[in-house]
């Protein structure tokens, strides 16, 4: 009893700090490399800077629970389209603002001595991201 006790207490023990050590490290990469800020900069949205704190808790809060919780959401395809779809944009917002904050396409092209073709690599890197997209829903999930 005091056993299987103790090794209850041990287990929320390691889930708390796991909790915590995956927690800082997000907070930390998301002010450090300022990615919120800039994505608000992007959108021209700085008169909702309290919205994008409520969006980012609020969306953290039901990641977690959605996580653990055993939930079955059988929505109609126009639902699971505009989730997508939301999706899809703040993904790419997402990605937009990292890109931006670490400078990623300046520096690649350096390296690979493409900085006068830029916009072709651009367009390979848009242009893989879809067909590998594609491939994987069309081949892969069924």
């Amino acid at each position: 009893m005091i056993q299987t006790l103790l090794v209850n207490l041990f287990q929320v023990i390691i889930g708390f700090s796991g909790g915590l050590a995956v927690g800082g490290g997000f907070v930390a990469f998301i002010t450090v490399l300022g990615i919120i800020p800039r994505l608000i900069q992007l959108t021209n949205t700085e008169k909702l800077v309290k919205m994008y704190g409520a969006c980012v808790i609020f969306g953290l809060l039901m990641g977690s629970y959605l996580s653990f919780a055993d939930i079955r959401l059988n929505q109609p395809i126009i639902t699971l389209v505009l989730w997508g779809l939301f999706h899809g944009i703040f993904n790419g917002l997402l990605a937009a603002a990292l890109t931006e904050v670490l400078n990623v396409f300046p520096v690649v092209s350096k390296r690979i001595r493409m900085e006068r073709h830029l916009l072709i690599l651009l367009m390979a890197i848009v242009f893989g991201k879809i067909i590998g997209s594609l491939f994987q829903w069309t081949i892969f999930v069924k």
